[in-house]
């Protein structure tokens, strides 16, 4: 019924539907006012730490660079999801185009895989400040710090192009409906007419490469800074190191954890539900608390912060 008053709305054949996150019922009102509520914090949080690290000169740094980017991409990670998922659900007009559906899922593997290697980057940054302090400037210099950066950029495009321009040149069946609130490569390939066998495949290993090869080189990073700090003999000596890189361990494992689960589950474990409150949680969740996890725990942010409101 829901899809047939949709089609009656004006809906062609050639656009795709999205079943959404909520129905209108008073309890699915209020989590989408909260989650509006958490997107536009998520917005601000993110946009304050980019003025921060810009505005105060003990953040011009790679480290609070590399961490201006990931708040850079978490933003538009949000203007990617939330706006149309808003317009859908307070219009009742569910429908999105091929095109929009494409440029979905360009940017949200785009982003989602820049962030992949935008991590990667990260521990590598703290394995040099903490193992090879006074090499810092040599191992991690600015130049190095911006072909990483960059780098993360383009291997997600080209991930994202990849995967967007597959998907959208299969046939689709007759049945155009997306059970999801935005459109996801996975989620659409499934309703495609013709056989997706090859495609699935190259999809599951170019995902275990995105997600595999930067989170063993995160591992790697954080072994070493493990052994190193154990052999500190200071109490304080350890406190610093502890506080930053438990920091971006907390990041890692919110935004890796929810990766995994969506991109390497095996086909048959799939529930359209499970992927919702996954999507949810890793499109809207994780880039609010990215902010909180380092402005809260780091001493460097919370004085920077002290300065622009003083």
């Amino acid at each position: 019924m829901k899809s047939l008053k949709i089609m009656k709305n004006g809906n062609t054949t050639s656009d795709f539907i999205l079943l959404g996150l909520f129905n209108h019922t008073e309890a699915h009102l209020f989590l989408f006012a909260m989650v509006l509520t958490i997107a536009f914090a998520s917005l601000v949080g993110n946009a304050l730490m980019i003025l921060l690290i810009h505005q105060d000169a003990r953040l011009h740094t790679p480290m609070y660079f590399l961490l201006s980017q990931l708040s850079l991409m978490d933003m538009m990670l949000v203007s990617t999801i939330v706006p149309k998922m808003a317009t859908n659900y307070l219009t009742g007009k569910m429908s999105i185009s091929p095109a929009e559906c494409g440029l979905q899922i360009f940017f949200l593997l785009t982003l989602g895989g820049g962030e992949c290697f935008l991590l990667a980057a990260m521990s590598y940054d703290r394995y040099v400040a903490v193992c090879h302090p006074l090499r810092y400037p040599a191992l991690m210099s600015w130049q190095l710090c911006l072909k990483m950066t960059v780098g993360s950029w383009v291997l997600g495009a080209a991930d994202g192009l990849m995967q967007a321009a597959a998907t959208l040149s299969f046939p689709f069946c007759d049945a155009h409906e997306i059970n999801h609130f935005f459109c996801e490569a996975p989620t659409l390939v499934g309703l495609a007419c013709a056989d997706t066998f090859v495609f699935e495949y190259v999809m599951y290993v170019c995902c275990v490469l995105m997600l595999l090869v930067p989170f063993s080189l995160i591992l790697i990073s954080y072994s070493l800074i493990l052994a190193a700090v154990l052999q500190m003999h200071s109490r304080e000596a350890r406190k610093k190191p502890f506080a930053t890189c438990s920091s971006h361990l907390s990041v890692v494992g919110l935004f890796y954890g929810a990766a995994i689960f969506t991109y390497m589950q095996p086909k048959s474990y799939r529930s359209a539900h499970h992927d919702k409150v996954v999507s949810v949680f890793y499109t809207i969740f994780t880039p609010v608390l990215n902010p909180l996890i380092y402005s809260l725990r780091n001493s460097e942010v919370k004085g920077a912060l002290r300065k622009l409101t003083v």
